[in-house]
């Protein structure tokens, strides 16, 4: 299994366009969301399923209709 499961804080700011501090706020404010549901998390990092559904709908960003 080499597929990575998580986005890093750098993967994110590249993807939406957005700056690194603006990527790790996003990563920190989910993060904390998986937190208060019981989750265990890892800093800096953000399980790909779960960005995908927040941001996306469940779609990865390349299947998003323009």
């Amino acid at each position: 299994m080499n597929e990575k499961l998580y986005f890093t804080a750098n993967e994110i700011a590249e993807m939406m366009g957005v700056g690194r501090t603006t990527a790790y706020n996003i990563v920190r404010q989910l993060n904390e969301e998986l937190k208060s549901r019981g989750y265990l998390t890892v800093g800096g990092k953000i399980p790909k399923e779960y960005f995908n559904e927040k941001y996306f709908g469940g779609s990865h960003p390349k299947e998003v209709a323009v």
